[in-house]
């Protein structure tokens, strides 16, 4: 079935060597597609490509991807994306910064997601959220072990089967087990420049170092604690002057704009997991 002549993606990671970009665009020439932007990158420790076209043209898939194989290694690795919102889910506690951000975001278009729900161990956010149209599921943590609980979440994840979760803020720590089918899906933002910081506290801890800026990082979340693969960053400078609780305030308006900008980067296919990093092609 011919695809429309909306943008698509065409994401490729494979050992390098000469001649790729040549024979990658001459496929889609030969199908008389159309380049709208091409990124490459070599990761020269282990001699490893990355590429990232968008096009635009009517082609047949697998025809393509056929014909893609044929003309690369055969360790490649071929993927074909299109430019549609992905399907996502939000998991959260409290605090409403990152949560208002992302649902402001999503009501105008911005996100390049759609919110399928917000779930959270705390019923604190659920008139904020339900004032945007999105179902809040509210799964207490109370007087269950951290298991039990995971198993209620992992149950209605699986109802709505996004293909994203977010952690905006959800400060309870995940098992490797809950965290295992979302590999490279699974993202959370982190108080905290890291690997500075790790753990509760950060901005506490930053005030006791007597720090002169402070950060947020948005990472894909694996089984180690706050050690994934980091897809953003920012910082802002800060002096003696700040206590740790106006360090926390000036934290929380990073922390949303590094998560939601990191989400931009993945639900526009521009990340690519290597080891434990990430390349970006922004």
């Amino acid at each position: 079935m011919p695809a429309d002549l909306t943008s698509h993606f065409l994401l490729i990671r494979c050992p390098d060597e000469r001649g790729l970009i040549h024979s990658i665009t001459g496929v889609l020439f030969g199908h008389g597609l159309n380049i709208v932007r091409n990124d490459e990158f070599v990761e020269r420790q282990d001699n490893y490509f990355f590429m990232r076209t968008e096009f635009a043209g009517e082609f047949e898939s697998e025809t393509l991807l056929q014909e893609l194989r044929a003309a690369l290694p055969a360790a490649a690795e071929i993927r074909l994306a299109d430019n549609r919102r992905k399907n996502i889910v939000l998991l959260v506690t409290k605090e409403h910064h990152c949560l208002s951000e992302l649902l402001v975001r999503h009501a105008f278009g911005e996100l390049n997601a759609h919110i399928m729900a917000v779930i959270s161990n705390y019923e604190v956010l659920g008139d904020l959220t339900r004032q945007f149209g999105v179902p809040f599921h509210c799964i207490s943590h109370e007087g269950k072990t951290r298991e039990a609980h995971e198993t209620e979440i992992s149950a209605l994840l699986d109802q709505y089967q996004p293909e994203f979760v977010v952690l905006a803020k959800y400060m309870r720590i995940l098992s490797a087990e809950f965290v295992a089918p979302y590999a490279n899906r699974l993202v959370n933002i982190h108080h905290s420049f890291l690997p500075a910081f790790v753990g509760a506290s950060p901005y506490a801890q930053a005030y006791e170092r007597g720090v002169k800026i402070i950060g947020a990082t948005a990472h894909f979340v694996n089984e180690q604690l706050d050690q994934g693969p980091i897809i953003g960053q920012s910082i802002i400078p800060i002096d003696h002057t700040h206590s740790a609780s106006e360090m926390a305030q000036a934290g929380r308006d990073v922390e949303k704009i590094v998560l939601a900008r990191a989400l931009r980067l993945i639900f526009t296919e521009r990340v690519f997991v290597h080891r434990n990093k990430t390349i970006i092609f922004d």
